[in-house]
């Protein structure tokens, strides 16, 4: 456990209640260290008030409500959809099914998005994970066409998502895509649109942070990109800046953990939430960022 100056008391109070949208548990094709079942139970342990469970590769609907109905516990599990390949990429019919058995968060494609292929075979190789088996190769895929119009298939999902009133994501396409996509989003009804780790394989800059959040998207800072892990490439001052620029009530951490060599997601939040008094914030400007901003966010009641 990294040495932290943070009151542990103070530290454990804030653990309780707190949200984590962005956990990779498994089973998955990416090595984890801790499957769903676990992940709710030190969850639970914590007293956090939910999680959501994501794959790159398969929709966690099923896992929820099973886990919800059968492990007893008070903390809630919370599902969703991730457009890449094995979903048949921009597929309404996916998101369709997939909102009507509760996903509440629907991400654009990660690890088949075009922008995430070249990153992580260049200045991000090595900071994403690699699948155990070997999997057919997946062609890039684009929200927009060549002269920059969302994909009509696109704006069809996008209908579905404010239909439901669901969460949306621009995934890890490059910021130049996700500005039009949030435009249309938004111009189709969408209320609920965020962007996570904005200055990793987004490539955000601080100014386009905030003139995002000026549009109505949330920022997730993925914790593990902050904390010592495997994707640690941010330091605190960084931290202080993207918060600064999208303003904390735009802000919320996501843990983006489970996978083997890291701390667990409910480590990561504990390390992240003594990072942020470490660093200065009040008890509830780490409370919004690490509970309420993304509980308002994901329509927790």
């Amino acid at each position: 456990m990294t040495m932290t100056t943070a009151d542990p008391a103070r530290v454990e109070a804030l653990l309780k209640g707190s949200v984590d949208l962005h956990i990779h548990s498994g089973p998955s094709l990416h090595p984890r260290k801790i499957d769903h079942i676990e992940a709710l139970n030190e969850a639970d342990d914590a007293g956090m008030r939910a999680i959501l469970l994501k794959d790159h590769y398969y929709p966690t609907m099923p896992l929820a409500t099973l886990l919800n109905t059968n492990m007893g516990k008070t903390t809630e599990v919370l599902s969703a959809i991730v457009l890449n390949h094995p979903l048949g990429g921009f597929n309404p019919s996916a998101v369709d099914y997939a909102l009507k058995q509760g996903a509440r968060i629907v991400w654009m494609p990660t690890a088949h998005a075009e922008n995430h292929i070249i990153k992580t075979s260049k200045d991000l190789k090595g900071k994403f994970p690699e699948n155990t088996k070997k999997t057919v190769e997946a062609a890039g895929l684009r929200l927009v066409d060549d002269k920059g119009v969302v994909l009509d298939e696109v704006k069809q999902i996008l209908d579905l998502i404010a239909e439901g009133d669901a969460c949306v994501s621009a995934g890890h396409h490059h910021v130049d895509e996700a500005y039009p996509f949030y435009e249309e989003a938004k111009a189709r009804g969408v209320t609920r649109m965020f962007l996570n780790h904005p200055t990793y394989v987004n490539a955000a800059t601080l100014d386009q942070v905030t003139e995002l959040a000026n549009m109505g998207v949330k920022m997730e800072h993925s914790i593990c990109m902050f904390i010592p892990s495997t994707f640690t490439m941010f330091d605190d001052a960084h931290l202080k800046e993207v918060i600064d620029a999208a303003g904390v009530e735009n802000s919320f951490f996501g843990s983006d953990l489970g996978q083997t060599g890291n701390p667990t997601p409910v480590e990561g939040m504990r390390l992240i939430i003594a990072k942020l008094l470490e660093m200065g914030y009040s008890e509830a400007d780490t409370r919004a960022m690490t509970a309420t901003n993304a509980a308002d966010f994901v329509g927790l009641q």
